[in-house]
């Protein structure tokens, strides 16, 4: 059942255009400009509007901490996993879970990377989340391969964005329309029977613009399942069409539409399934045959529309609209009943993490000792109706319109670049997934009962939310100002049917089991602070309130912090250096209960979390050596160190007992990237370098409860022959280092092991 969310576009327009465009609007864009310095104003100098904060030489511009991976970044080692992408920048954590990103774990100083669900998630400006309130966890994921460029915002200048401002924001920018006609193609081709091909064509005149684009990808993967010839791989297809009108330049008042349409498809044979540790180390690469079903198929479309008038007068504003529907079934084994069951309805779940768990410390469960246990996941026999495997399936659709007008105006020796913003959201989650029933026979999974749909969940969750802000950035002399307010209200509701029964999929009023609601209004303050103390050199400074949102189980309360950040950037000829510490003070986080969380937990509950400390440190170095031979030798260099501490004793379903000091699950204390590249004529060649430190697992951090640390390295090499044809090679993992990324939420699992992949662009 989905809720039909109808937004009169016309009329809103309308009355917004009327209210926020009089023609008393004016502003003087005349004032004297340092032409070594860019211009900043929204008005007097356009931003593309796919951007949260602009072109990659204004990052250094904004009073807060931002980095931008562009084009050029990305395409040094043809990056297509975001996982890998993330490493450049200071302050960013990353949790593997398939080695491919397709469903990437993404923290921002210190945030939960569960899923990435408390980042704001965006592509070209627009909430990309299946359901960004009701369930963000980020089960989509845009193509990376596809991916244009990647900016990420953090501190007080993330709280433009929303709704969650604890860490900050990242945007996703697509392929831009060209300016002239032409196009790309890229192919390639690498281990594990891997291939892609990235294909666009696009262009047009002044007036109209064009763009048609193509990502296709697959492999077989890098595991082997025991007794099972299927691959572990994926299967993925996109489609992208972008069009894009203006009016003639000579109008007093400039229109601009752009509207965007995606389709994708994914098949990915993926599991949650890990393995003990003395399995891992015998091979790490290893799938237990009890996970030869696990697959997941998905299909994602997106609609969007921007709309964006430019007066003379030097005001703007953009209004855009936008659909995200999502449809997902995963396949996948969640269990043992060591008794058996006389169907599926009537199963009596053991998760496999308990059983890993067992078997790991040499503990007896269910009335089975660890060799017993061990020898399940080996292939032995079972009683009938012992191996649950669920049917995940579920429906997700995200709609709404933003309207953001900005206006510049210069008041004696200040300019005040104002912004407003508005987003009127809804969005919802429809779960009706299905129990099936197996045995364990020969080694092999065998069907003993399909369950009724509807039998492992029957629910619905929907969120309802508006959000506004403002902020002005103020440049007076040597000082920069920020302040900045959002307001967010957000209603969040579940509906709960009864999955048993005679029919657990009904939707009748009359088999409603329970219904909840949360709701919260909040309000966020930010401030930014820049200050030119030289030329070359820049002090940063802000304070803002950290948000995110507390799910709809009523008494958990939202995710609240002050965070605090101090920095130093400085920039002459190539070098540029930054450094920037910061303090997130937690009032309250919160856990979200998932099936990748691994915890005792109800899928989709949130729990209390207490206060937490993070103080952090972010380094970034970035340089070009140049030698008489015309070598030149990029280097860039990022390190961040976190410290991670619950304030407070408490016990929950889902963090576990917690005493104070105990370290938050999944962050790092040290991680660090370096990057160094030789480039001569056609050739190029990077090497680069990424420490990856060991994380506790769960706040107890004991024994089986923490991941190992990795020094990973990956080269690329690049020929080009003429502006058009480029060959090149990659090989990530050159060390084949192989180590525990993960042990949520079943058992010790793999990073990606060395892998080569060989490819050719063609531009014309």
């Amino acid at each position: 059942m989905r809720t039909h969310f109808s937004l009169h576009l016309r009329s809103v327009v309308a009355l917004l255009a009327a209210a926020l465009l009089p023609e008393a609007l004016s502003a003087d864009c005349s004032f004297e400009v340092n032409p070594h310095e860019p211009a900043l104003g929204p008005a007097c100098f356009q931003l593309e509007q796919v951007t949260i904060f602009g072109k990659a030489d204004q990052a250094n511009e904004i009073a807060g901490g931002a980095s931008l991976i562009n084009e050029a970044d990305l395409k040094e080692f043809e990056t297509t996993d975001v996982v890998r992408a993330m490493r450049r920048v200071p302050g960013v954590s990353t949790q593997v879970e398939d080695g491919y990103g397709l469903r990437p774990n993404i923290s921002i100083r210190g945030t939960a990377t569960e899923r990435s669900s408390r980042i704001t998630l965006l592509e070209d400006n627009v909430l990309i989340a299946p359901a960004p309130y009701a369930a963000p966890s980020a089960y989509y994921f845009p193509t990376f391969g596809r991916i244009n460029s990647v900016e990420v915002l953090k501190g007080p200048a993330s709280i433009t964005q929303g709704p969650y401002t604890v860490g900050g924001a990242l945007n996703l920018r697509s392929t831009p329309i060209p300016d002239v006609n032409g196009g790309h193609i890229l192919g390639e081709a690498g281990s594990d029977s891997s291939w892609r091909l990235h294909g666009w064509y696009g262009g047009g005149g002044d007036r109209s613009a064009f763009l048609l684009e193509t990502h296709q990808w697959a492999a077989d993967g890098f595991q082997h399942i025991d007794r099972n010839p299927s691959d572990t791989g994926l299967d993925k297809q996109d489609y992208l069409a972008k069009l894009r009108f203006s009016s003639p330049p000579q109008w007093t008042v400039r229109h601009h539409m752009e509207i965007k349409l995606q389709v994708s498809e994914e098949d990915s044979r993926q599991s949650y399934l890990g393995l003990t540790d003395q399995d891992f180390r015998r091979d790490g690469l290893r799938r237990y045959g009890l996970s030869g079903l696990d697959e997941l198929s998905n299909e994602h479309s997106q609609f969007s529309a921007n709309w964006r008038i430019d007066l003379d007068t030097g005001a703007g504003i953009s209004l855009t609209v936008y659909n995200n529907e999502f449809e997902r079934a995963w396949y996948k084994t969640e269990g043992m009943d060591f008794d058996g069951s006389e169907d599926a309805n009537s199963f009596r779940l053991t998760s496999w993490s308990n059983i890993v768990s067992a078997i790991n410390n040499g503990d007896t469960l269910g009335g089975l000792t660890a060799d017993e246990l061990q020898a399940i996941l080996d292939g032995a026999d079972t009683v009938a109706g012992a191996i649950l495997l669920r049917n995940n399936a579920r429906e997700y659709d995200s709609r709404g319109l933003q309207l953001v007008a900005d206006h510049t105006v210069s008041a004696g020796s200040a300019r005040h670049l104002l912004q407003a913003g508005l987003r009127l959201h809804e969005d919802q989650e429809d779960r009706l997934q299905r129990n099936d029933s197996y045995q364990q026979l020969g080694g092999q999974l065998v069907l003993n009962d399909v369950g009724m749909e509807g039998n492992a969940g029957n629910r619905i969750q929907d969120a309802k939310a508006w959000a506004a802000y403002v902020q002005n950035r103020i440049e007076s002399g040597n000082w920069t100002f920020t302040p900045g307010l959002r307001f967010e209200s957000i209603e969040l509701s579940r509906l709960d049917y009864s999955s048993s029964g005679d029919d657990p999929g009904n939707r009748d009023p009359g088999n409603i089991m329970g219904t909840r609601k949360n709701k919260v209004d909040v309000w966020i303050p930010g401030m930014g602070v820049l200050y030119d103390l030289r030329r070359n050199t820049r002090l940063v400074a802000g304070v803002h309130k950290g948000f995110s949102t507390p799910g709809n189980k009523p008494g958990v309360n939202p995710e609240e912090s002050i965070n605090y950040e101090f920095g130093i950037r400085f920039q002459r000829g190539a070098v540029q250096l930054e450094a920037m510490g910061f303090f997130n003070d937690y009032e309250n986080l919160v856990g979200v209960c998932s099936n990748s969380s691994g915890s005792d937990c109800e899928p989709g509950d949130s729990f209390n979390g207490e206060g937490v400390h993070i103080p952090g440190l972010e380094l970034k170095l970035q340089t070009e050596f140049e030698t008489g031979a015309r070598w030149n030798f990029p280097l860039q260099l990022t390190y961040t160190w976190m410290k991670a501490e619950f304030q407070s004793d408490f016990d929950s379903d889902f963090f576990g007992e917690v005493i104070k000091g105990d370290p938050v699950p999944y962050i790092p204390r040290h991680q660090a990237w370096a990057s160094f590249g030789m480039e001569k004529g056609p050739v190029s060649v990077y090497l680069s370098a990424n420490y990856v430190d060991s994380v506790c697992t769960q706040a107890s951090c004991g024994r089986y409860e923490s991941t190992e640390s990795a020094t990973l390295f990956d080269l690329a090499v690049h020929y080009r022959f003429n502006e058009q044809w480029e060959i090149y090679t990659v090989a990530e993992n050159l060390s084949d280092e192989l180590y525990i990324a993960g042990r949520e939420p079943y058992g010790a699992r793999p990073n990606k092991p060395r892998s080569f992949t060989l490819g050719a662009r063609f531009d014309f």
